[in-house]
């Protein structure tokens, strides 16, 4: 496996953090370890990570912290590890960007099997589409996987994208929130509470929208789902 980039592994744990870069080591993964969270932002601006695991609690600068200055810049994959397993956490972690959210102890192979699989949704585009999804002035890069708005560049994390994607690819489907879950997030990972949707939903309309309490791209029907609006809609 020829990797562009380290996996950044934040956990001030010495033998939680080796046993992670071992199984990932071991599936071909460069890693690099930060045991703080301010030694965490130095390691992903020298190393530009492709995937970073974070811990929550974190000497000097919580994992909190931590996820919410990566997002002022990059669409890095984020995965929070954490002891913290309630769902307030949960929803608080992908409120801040974060692409999953895995609670210990855990299984160090399904770790690195949904890091793999949130890389792998981050590299395919769905066969058989065009490469430019547009609605006005929102442009949808399939096999670049970027979205610009009046030409400036949305940074989306991996779920993020996917979600828009899936939404735009058919104007006017109504999805539910199962279906957009299973779009999302792959089907061997645990249940996902479908609150998160809500979640994405809330900090696309954050990115895209000129007013997000009232959307013109994405389109709440209520008691069912989400759509994205079609062209000539109200």
């Amino acid at each position: 496996m020829n990797m562009p980039g380290p996996v950044l592994i934040v956990e001030d744990d010495k033998k939680t953090s080796q046993l992670v870069a071992l199984y990932l080591e071991r599936e071909g993964f460069q890693t690099v370890i930060a045991y703080d969270g301010r030694q965490a932002l130095e390691l992903a601006e020298l190393h530009k990570p492709i995937f970073v695991i974070l811990d929550l609690m974190l000497p000097l600068m919580d994992g909190w912290e931590v996820c919410r200055q990566l997002r002022r810049s990059s669409n890095v994959p984020i995965l929070i590890l954490s002891a913290r397993e309630e769902e307030v956490d949960r929803v608080s972690g992908l409120t801040l960007g974060a692409d999953d959210y895995v609670v210990k102890p855990f299984s160090p192979r399904e770790l690195v099997a949904r890091v793999k699989a949130i890389l792998r949704r981050g590299r395919l585009s769905p066969a058989g589409t065009s490469r430019l999804l547009s609605y006005e002035d929102l442009v949808l890069d399939q096999e670049k996987r970027k979205v610009t708005l009046k030409g400036h560049l949305i940074l989306l994390t991996p779920h993020e994208f996917n979600l828009l994607q899936t939404l735009m690819a058919f104007p006017g489907k109504v999805y539910t929130r199962n279906e957009l879950l299973s779009h999302i997030y792959p089907k061997h990972e645990a249940v996902v509470i479908d609150r998160v949707v809500d979640v994405h939903i809330g900090k696309l309309r954050q990115k895209i929208e000129k007013d997000p309490s009232d959307p013109r791209y994405i389109l709440t029907v209520r008691g069912i789902g989400y759509q994205f609006a079609e062209a000539g809609g109200p």
